[in-house]
């Protein structure tokens, strides 16, 4: 299934706490492992999280997350949605999250500017989703 759609990297930066980043990924993981529409996995570490780098290196944790079936919303937002609720937990919570080598790093306080960000990265990664809300009805 990994092979199928769009796949979005995504990487849990803890300022290098190894052991809190595998526990903060991992975390991550089971929150979108439950969602329905996604598939989420481990990246491997000789597999490259980003373009320019050669894998995820030593002690770094990264996921792939892509998109299973047909969703009513595009999938880039609901999944930055989940990752928003998730990062909301806890303040100093981030996951940088790139497809197409275009990235955000979505925080548990987003403030205004954040958030404007975050919409104009929907908007740029959206013809990397699958169908949108309106694409079906006649």
């Amino acid at each position: 299934m990994r092979d199928g759609g769009s796949q979005w990297t995504l990487v849990v930066p803890t300022g290098g706490d190894t052991l809190r980043q595998e526990r903060l990924t991992r975390d991550l993981h089971d929150t979108l492992h439950r969602a329905d529409g996604l598939v989420v996995g481990f990246h491997d570490a000789e597999e490259a999280t980003e373009p320019g780098r050669k894998g995820t290196g030593v002690g770094e944790v990264a996921l792939w997350a892509a998109t299973t079936a047909a969703v009513a919303r595009p999938a880039s937002q609901v999944l930055i949605s989940l990752i928003k609720e998730w990062c909301a937990k806890e303040r100093h919570r981030k996951v940088v999250v790139t497809i197409a080598g275009d990235s955000i790093e979505i925080t548990g306080r987003p403030d205004a500017a954040q958030e404007r960000m975050a919409r104009e990265f929907q908007d740029r990664v959206s013809g990397n989703d699958g169908p949108g809300p309106d694409d079906g009805m006649a």
